[in-house]
């Protein structure tokens, strides 16, 4: 001991003043917590994770290939609201639907109008124009305002009036293309849009405007369509977690056994886990740039895609920069902790892994209350009338979606269990699949949970649309039933009406065309009163043989007027009494009255079909051209119904031509054409290929996982084999083993998306319909993911039953 003392009192000595010189630290007794030894230990497992070889980098990419998958569906659904503020936007900057008070014509006004139409089922938005000076207001997207008789189109309808297809079309459009609309004057790449200039424009057919771009609010979707867009998001998203939640553990059987390695230099349980964590984090973040990469990529595809009429440019596709970066943080946070959640369900020894704990009972309380606070959230939106759109019942529908989404997954190991634990007998290979799944289900089921989740939202978001898609083509059926079309627009001439009539009797198909000048009337108003608007009547000016089209007429002369039988209580029209006509539209108008006074003799008439329906009409007066002088009346509206020929070959379209000739700014109300059927149809066929993508990817995942399991039986096989079990016999347990839970996964699927999807359709009164086709098809694409599996895992399967893998070096 004093030879001790002595060198440390001559090292203190060569020291000087200082103390003894401190021990170097151990590495392996140092502090293993703080942000630094977090650092340090994710970095190193994200070297493990670059530097594992071939069979490293290939889980490495699978894993990244399924958080890919995810990152690019959250920042397409994070696009959502930057798009449609854009689409909105541009809309918003291009149009001017009127100001409060007309500008007086001046050198920077311009006569403004619409000139809609259709063709073959597609909307085109027409605008005409009519410059008052030199000087006019010019919408973007466009340099200057196109000469008289020419036009600018857009890219889309440029190309459909140069094909053969648009020979109808460019008779209706009789104007000379003088150029394209640029980008900043459309909302999309295939919008069918033009701007012409039209001589014989004129008020009421136009209003006077000085300036595009005008503040106004967008209508907002009908509960159906909110339902939908809502419940798409849901079931994109729900999987998606679920998915990258899988991924994440792809290659846990290697991964913890170089865990155990590190467990025999000396690392701690919590530093093997930190180690695991920064090999599932580099998987990650390869995957979020990939995705980001998927994302960008997939993008230039939405210039292609046009759903209810919306079509938006690839630069509309943004997320925005706050969600895009919670995006960047959260997916690869989730996969750590997705990471350490199944670390915790493994112990990791020096010599290996430890799995023989005592099984953890699957608890089934927590696993209904999922499901069933879903249900709680959406059975009382159900009983709404109407379901109302708004923030609180937007939450209450995404989260109780979501909850009986996640509920199943939750329900589905518990299934499982339970039904391979009372599995008895049968096949060698099937004893041989429900004896594994009896020892570990785990890893099968995290697979199967993703195909539960995506074919249960694609059968409730396939019954939404089947129901609503069978409400539009039923309504339609109904006032379909009668071959007609109506045309209406601006008119105080009854001559001009005429020769309408005329053109369209002469078009080709028209079976029968009428029509009326309508007007409003009401109770002149009192001194100091306001006008009484509840008490109005409508007035329908003809000549004789269109009113005996509406009414029974025993004679009519010119200049005859008559009641109808269809007069309301309290309604103005009556023989002798004095009406405006030129009655306020709404409250806040201020109009000069312009008194009419109905003839004492005026007799009263029976309507032959009154009502509001198609092919039906309502009118309290009716009156002959020279009883009444139409220019006095407030808002005269030339109304026609034109009957045509089904059997006629575009014999719709050809009326639409003659429309055009008549007034481009007709409007036609019609029920030819359902926008919705194909609109439908296009969506669910999408959906449907999605979800079929969707499977295949959650198979591969049950590829690797079969896989995985295989290598960590290799012992095991490779002494089967050498004790002469037949490949075939392993071949069909592995069959039974990835069944099995697919089976009981798409039976919860089915009654999920079922009672779902009633539930969604209550809440729009819809008509409870399941398209079985669909259900099929997704019952189909299940078993080919089991049929799929199995064949891709036979040949590792049978590359492991060699004696050579009982030799041990």
């Amino acid at each position: 001991m004093s030879l001790l003392r002595s060198h440390a009192g001559v090292d203190g000595a060569r020291g000087g003043e200082r103390g003894p010189t401190p021990a170097r630290p151990d590495p392996l007794t140092a502090p293993r917590t703080g942000p630094a030894v977090w650092a340090r230990d994710l970095a190193m497992g994200m070297r493990f994770a670059a530097g594992g070889g071939r069979e490293g980098w290939i889980r490495t990419s699978l894993t990244a290939a399924g958080v890919a998958l995810g990152v690019a569906v959250l920042l397409l659904g994070a696009s959502v609201p930057t798009l449609m503020d854009a689409w909105h936007g541009r809309e918003r900057a291009r149009e001017n639907l009127g100001q409060a008070h007309d500008p007086r014509p001046a050198d920077d006004t311009v006569l403004y109008s619409s000139a809609d139409t259709t063709f073959h089922g597609a909307p085109i938005r027409g605008r005409l124009v009519r410059p008052d000076g030199t000087h006019p207001p010019v919408p973007p997207g466009i340099g200057q305002l196109p000469g008289a008789g020419r036009m600018l189109v857009s890219p889309a309808l440029k190309e459909l009036l140069a094909s053969p297809e648009g020979a109808l079309l460019r008779d209706r459009l009789d104007y000379d293309v003088a150029g394209v609309i640029g980008d900043e004057g459309l909302q999309g790449p295939r919008e069918l849009t033009y701007v012409a200039q039209s001589a014989t424009l004129r008020p009421p057919h136009a209003y006077r405007i000085d300036h595009f771009g005008k503040s106004w609010q967008p209508r907002p979707m009908r509960a159906p369509a909110v339902l939908l867009v809502i419940m798409t998001c849901v079931a994109l998203m729900t999987p998606v977690m679920v998915f990258i939640g899988t991924s994440v553990r792809f290659g846990n059987e290697r991964r913890e056994r170089r865990l155990a390695a590190l467990r025999l230099v000396g690392s701690d349980v919590s530093t093997t886990r930190r180690i695991a964590s920064g090999e599932a984090l580099f998987g990650s973040l390869l995957g979020t740039l990939a995705g980001a990469a998927l994302f960008l990529g997939g993008r230039q595809l939405a210039s292609g895609i046009t759903l209810w009429d919306i079509n938006v440019f690839p630069a509309d596709v943004s997320p925005d920069p706050v969600a895009a970066a919670l995006i960047a943080v959260l997916v690869p946070t989730a996969a750590v902790l997705v990471t350490l959640l199944a670390q915790r369900g493994v112990t990791v020894e020096p010599l290996g892994i430890v799995r023989d704990r005592p099984p953890v009972r699957r608890r089934l309380w927590w696993r209904l209350a999922l499901p069933s606070a879903g249900a709680l959230l959406l059975v009382p939106l159900a009983r709404e009338e109407p379901w109302t759109d708004t923030g609180l019942n937007t939450l209450r529908l995404a989260a109780g979606a979501m909850l009986l989404l996640f509920g199943v997954t939750a329900l589905l190991p518990w299934l499982v269990d339970a039904v391979v634990s009372r599995l008895r007998g049968g096949p060698v290979p099937f004893q041989l699949a429900t004896r594994r799944l009896q020892l570990s289900s785990g890893s099968a089921t995290r697979a199967v949970s993703g195909i539960t989740v995506a074919v249960a939202g694609a059968i409730a978001i396939h019954m939404l649309m089947t129901g609503m898609q069978a409400g539009y083509a039923d309504a339609y059926a109904r006032s379909g039933k009668l071959p007609q079309i109506g045309l209406w627009g601006g008119e105080d001439s009854w001559p001009r009406t005429e020769r309408a009539l005329t053109m369209l009797r002469a078009t080709p198909g028209v079976t029968a065309a009428r029509g009326t000048i309508d007007g409003n009337i009401s109770r002149m108003p009192r001194p100091g009163r306001p006008q009484d608007l509840a008490h109005s009547a409508t007035l329908a000016v003809g000549s004789c043989p269109e009113l005996r089209r509406l009414a029974h007429l025993t004679s009519c002369r010119d200049g005859e007027v008559f009641v109808t039988d269809h007069r309301k209580q309290g309604s103005p029209a009556a023989p002798g009494a004095t009406v405006d006509l030129n009655p306020a539209m709404v409250d806040d108008e201020t109009a000069h009255p312009r008194p009419w006074k109905i003839p004492g003799q005026a007799r009263t008439t029976r309507l032959i079909h009154p009502g509001s329906s198609p092919g039906r009409f309502s009118y309290d007066l009716l009156a002959t051209p020279s009883a009444i002088d139409t220019t006095r009346l407030g808002y005269p509206t030339r109304e026609l119904q034109v009957g045509f020929d089904r059997g006629t070959p575009d014999a719709v379209e050809h009326i639409r031509n003659t429309a055009a000739h008549i007034d481009p700014t007709m409007n036609e109300f019609s029920s030819v054409d359902n926008p919705h059927d194909q609109q439908y149809t296009s969506v669910r066929n999408g959906l449907f290929i999605g979800a079929v993508i969707t499977l295949l990817l959650i198979g591969a995942g049950l590829i690797i996982s079969t896989v995985e399991q295989l290598n960590e039986r290799r012992r095991l096989l490779s002494a089967l084999d050498a004790f002469g079990t037949r490949r075939g016999t392993l071949g069909w347990s592995v069959l039974w083993q990835t069944a099995i839970p697919v089976v009981l996964g798409l039976g919860l699927a089915l009654g999920c998306g079922l009672a779902l999807g009633t539930l969604l359709l209550t809440m729009i009164d819809g008509v409870v319909a399941v398209d079985w086709p669909v259900v099929a098809g997704m019952t189909a694409s299940g078993a080919g993911v089991i049929l799929f599996v199995t064949a891709l895992s036979l040949p590792p399967l049978w590359r492991m039953m060699r004696p050579d893998g009982l030799r041990t070096e």
